[in-house]
């Protein structure tokens, strides 16, 4: 039996390996690396700042969540977990759009990730053994 906190630290590890497959592999769309190279990020507009702090936050917040899994008391880490989960699950949904094959592959399979990690936390027992 595998503990619920290792199983929401192999999901979100899980997770971030594709979040960064992808942002890689979207680097060999045609283009791409020349948006780079010209101050723009691909799919956002001019990189700025803000948008870069914001790219930052983004992936930081799930790669932070792999240890908070681990030590987080359990009703907190429950919660952070749900509202993580669905924030994470409607970004994806909201960002493929368009995008191409490679792209809609991973998200969906990151979607089904991070809604594994919205049922484990949601089923997490009230009493851990």
């Amino acid at each position: 039996m595998i503990n619920i906190r290792l199983k929401l630290a192999g999901l979100w590890t899980t997770t971030m390996f594709l979040y960064v497959y992808g942002d890689f592999f979207g680097l060999f769309q045609p283009g791409e690396v020349v948006k780079l190279f010209n101050g723009q990020l691909p799919g956002l507009g001019p990189s700025t700042q803000g948008l870069v702090l914001f790219c930052a936050v983004s992936v930081t917040i799930p790669a932070l969540m792999i240890f908070l899994s681990l030590v987080l008391k359990p009703a907190l880490n429950r919660w952070v977990n749900i509202v993580l989960g669905v924030i994470y699950t409607l970004f994806m949904a909201v960002t493929m759009s368009g995008a191409w094959w490679f792209y809609l592959f991973l998200g969906v399979v990151e979607m089904i990730l991070t809604l594994a990690i919205v049922w484990y936390a949601w089923t997490w027992p009230r009493q851990e053994k």
